[in-house]
């Protein structure tokens, strides 16, 4: 390949920035203590359920929606490493995942599910390759579980329990997926730069199974799965929603009406996006949005121009080096 040539790949690769709208609302602001690190939402429309990232017990509060005050508290028996986001089954039970593992150094992970009357089981599962840091919970309308991993290169893993779940054993998941994110300049989070828009940080799936969603620190993305197939969304490509401004943003939850809810660890107020699901009748007569140079808050479909995915990254560092190792070439064949 010519220097010419490999600059005007360069050119092709680059991109041009991201553009999207969204219009999240604020709600409510969660003044809990045990929530200063919220961490996992979910909601059934009458209660939203919530999980905080440390811990000596496994525990879930549940909320007052118009509120964010507190009405009761799920707890179990065991005792949670790091517990990271939190899903409603579809029989009312809270699966909360205990998946964090910053240093990567956990031999299994492990599910805690707290069921509506009391009850509560665990469940320790393990990776098939090596131990990951994972923030995103995906249970599909048949209860499986799927755990997406946070990688700082935004291809990330998706893997679920290759066997029935056994509270007696631990058992092994399997890789399934994965996702990749293109990096984006919507501000928030806790990361300078893009690193923060590639770094799944929450997931949900909606209570027909037919919608999906992840999260990073300053993005949702919503796939579609109309026979409530996650894996088979998750290779669609999603429609981007901004989430600007969060400290940590590290919470999402569908609601029944086809919004989405945000929130932040820091103490922030929960935020509301509606019509997440694409139908523009969700939004109500109590939201008023401040679109940003649009015309309304309906996200828009992730592109090109928003960046570059993982693998179009990878590929543009290579022609780069490529590049380089060229001119190193020629400058010393003409001394």
């Amino acid at each position: 390949m010519t220097g010419a040539a490999l600059l005007a790949a360069c050119a092709i690769l680059s991109g041009a920035p991201a553009h999207a709208q969204s219009a999240p609302v604020e709600l409510c602001t969660i003044e809990e203590s045990g929530l200063s690190e919220l961490s996992g939402l979910a909601s059934d429309g009458d209660n939203w359920y919530a999980v905080n990232d440390s811990g000596s017990r496994a525990r879930a509060f549940v909320l007052d929606p118009r509120t964010c005050e507190v009405r009761s508290q799920r707890t179990g028996d065991s005792d949670p490493y790091d517990v990271e986001d939190l899903a409603l089954a579809p029989d009312g039970a809270l699966w909360l995942a205990d998946t964090g593992d910053n240093r990567h150094k956990r031999e299994n992970v492990a599910l805690h599910v707290l069921d509506r009357n009391g009850g509560s089981a665990l469940y320790r599962m393990s990776y098939p390759d090596s131990p990951h840091d994972a923030e995103a919970l995906l249970l599909d309308r048949a209860g499986v579980p799927h755990i997406v991993t946070k990688e700082p290169l935004g291809w990330a893993g998706v893997y679920r329990p290759a066997e029935l779940l056994d509270a007696g054993r631990v058992v092994p998941m399997e890789r399934v997926g994965s996702v990749s994110l293109r990096a984006t300049k919507t501000p928030g989070g806790p990361l300078d730069g893009s690193m923060g828009s590639v770094l799944v940080t929450g997931g949900s799936v909606s209570a027909d199974g037919t919608l999906v969603a992840l999260r990073t620190y300053n993005e949702a993305y919503v796939y579609r799965s109309p026979n409530g197939d996650v894996l088979e969304a998750l290779k669609g490509e999603p429609v981007r929603i901004p989430l600007p401004d969060e400290e940590q943003g590290e919470a999402i939850a569908w609601q029944p009406d086809g919004s989405l809810l945000s929130g932040s660890e820091g103490g922030e107020a929960v935020r509301r996006v509606a019509g997440a699901d694409g139908d523009p009748s969700a939004e109500t007569a109590t939201d008023q949005p401040a679109p940003s140079g649009g015309d309304g808050d309906q996200a828009q479909p992730a592109t090109e121009e928003g960046g570059m995915s993982t693998g179009r990254a990878l590929l543009f560092a290579g022609v780069i080096a490529a590049l380089l190792v060229y001119l190193v070439s020629w400058r010393r064949k003409r001394s």
